[in-house]
């Protein structure tokens, strides 16, 4: 990331380093407590956070580890009369915002490319996603994709994007050299988060309405297997070897475990409300959040029961593991 970035509007807001702590790092985004928290996952305690971001929902990490990205979820009228969001760009080693970019409108949820280059943030009631080029342009590109844009996932080389809409049940397969739909593909009825396989040639998509997880052919664009998880399913992710999806449902009150091969399930009641989840590769572990409760439960990853629980402040949203970690 060059200056073009970082020599956005600063935010003269110091914290505390966390360049002495152990690693890896998890970031969440921590709603309305208007902050962004680290977790040190060797002992599993908040060792850090970074406030004065209103309601930060979305979370994203540059490969490199130097820049943590988030964007609020509340939106307020710039001095044109127009409805404005806000990217953040977070330096953890340094200890402080380093900047902010405005966006427009709220943002749900925010990914950026392998290569680095690019964040996406998704803006449910726009249509659309902005493209943030963190190493160039300093203008945000827009891209209409469907109706209410939940998530997005990219492919290792970076040249395709995945973004979910949720208000008309398809999933937008973008060209990321030219920042253009080139089709779209079933996801369910109500496709929100996503997960690549690992051979990148299935993606999965969790349903809210229908308490399921699709997962699509990505050559066809087709769903080929529903699985089953729980009313108002929410959070998803693949293990680190890509053998199993874990998947969350709120109102079912239940984490789940299922084997993409055989399909048999591991169930896991967690109350109240299990939201977000976040697989820590190379750790053993699997952070599940809550909606209702300040609070993560760390579940080992084997037998999927739960081993610790964080008290956090605000709700657990997006979470993103440091990229210093390694398998």
């Amino acid at each position: 990331m060059r200056t073009s970035i970082l020599a956005l509007t600063f935010a003269a807001t110091s914290f505390l380093s966390v360049a002495a702590m152990a690693e890896p790092y998890i970031y969440v985004a921590a709603g309305s407590a208007n902050k962004v928290l680290v977790i040190d996952s060797e002992n599993n305690q908040v060792v850090n956070e970074f406030s004065g971001i209103l309601n930060p929902h979305a979370l994203a990490i540059t490969p490199d580890g130097e820049y943590v990205i988030s964007a609020s979820l509340a939106a307020k009228k710039n001095e044109m009369g127009k409805m404005e969001g806000t990217l953040f760009v977070i330096h953890p080693e340094h200890g402080h915002i380093m900047s902010t970019r405005p966006l427009p409108g709220m943002v749900h949820h925010q990914a950026i490319l392998p290569s680095g280059r690019y964040v996406v943030s998704t803006h449910p009631t726009l249509g659309g996603v902005s493209i943030v080029d963190l190493d160039g342009s300093p203008e945000t590109k827009f891209l209409k994709t469907g109706s209410g844009p939940n998530y997005t996932v990219f492919l290792k080389d970076s040249s395709k994007a995945y973004i979910s809409n949720t208000g008309n049940a398809t999933i937008s397969e973008v060209d990321t050299a030219t920042w253009q739909v080139l089709r779209t593909i079933d996801g369910g009825p109500t496709p929100e988060h996503l997960a690549l396989s690992k051979d990148e040639s299935k993606l999965y998509s969790v349903n809210a309405k229908a308490g399921t997880v699709s997962e699509t052919d990505i050559q066809t664009g087709k769903i080929i297997r529903t699985f089953s998880i729980g009313k108002g399913s929410h959070g998803l992710d693949l293990s680190s070897d890509g053998k199993f999806i874990f998947a969350t449902s709120k109102k079912s009150g239940v984490a789940v475990k299922i084997n993409l091969e055989t399909e048999k399930r591991i169930e896991t009641q967690l109350a109240p409300s299990p939201y977000h989840l976040e697989s820590l590769a190379g750790t053993g572990k699997v952070y599940v959040s809550s909606s209702k409760s300040p609070k993560i439960w760390v579940l080992d990853a084997k037998n999927f029961k739960p081993v610790d629980e964080i008290a956090i402040s605000g709700e657990g949203h997006q979470m993103v593991i440091s990229a210093t970690h390694t398998d």
